[in-house]
């Protein structure tokens, strides 16, 4: 049930990443303030709440990448994406595909070769942008 409802939320946050970047794409100045004042302080608000949860702790660890087994020094991936995305700019996506990793956006699902997912997958989803897309891998 876990896989199915991850699968669920993943899918949602696909579809409004997509709808957005759509949006900033087509819309029309007005559109795009009015998008703009509402999402704006959604997406800061998020990227804080992640970041947060990703602050060092007094070893200079992060607490949410590191295991019992291997400890993850600051910077971890999510400071160093959110540094390329938000500090950097037109560098990172790039920089993402340089280094084999998903684009910044996806245009269209695409489907999973089969047996390249460590994991169990989960049921597929029928419906939707990103029915087709299996669940990716969590790297630590």
């Amino acid at each position: 049930m876990d896989q199915v409802l991850g699968q669920v939320l993943r899918n949602a946050v696909w579809e409004r990443l997509d709808m957005l970047s759509d949006l900033a794409e087509r819309a029309d100045a007005p559109s795009l303030v009015s998008v703009a004042r509402s999402e704006l302080p959604r997406l800061a608000a998020g990227w804080r709440a992640m970041l947060q949860a990703h602050e060092p702790d007094e070893r200079g660890d992060c607490p949410t990448c590191s295991t019992r087994w291997h400890r993850c020094k600051a910077p971890c991936s999510v400071w160093q994406v959110a540094h390329e995305h938000l500090v950097a700019g037109g560098l990172a996506p790039q920089a993402l595909s340089a280094a084999g990793q998903r684009p910044a956006r996806r245009r269209a699902a695409v489907p999973a070769v089969p047996g390249q997912n460590r994991r169990a997958e989960a049921p597929a989803e029928t419906t939707g942008r990103h029915a087709l897309v299996k669940p990716r891998p969590v790297s630590a």
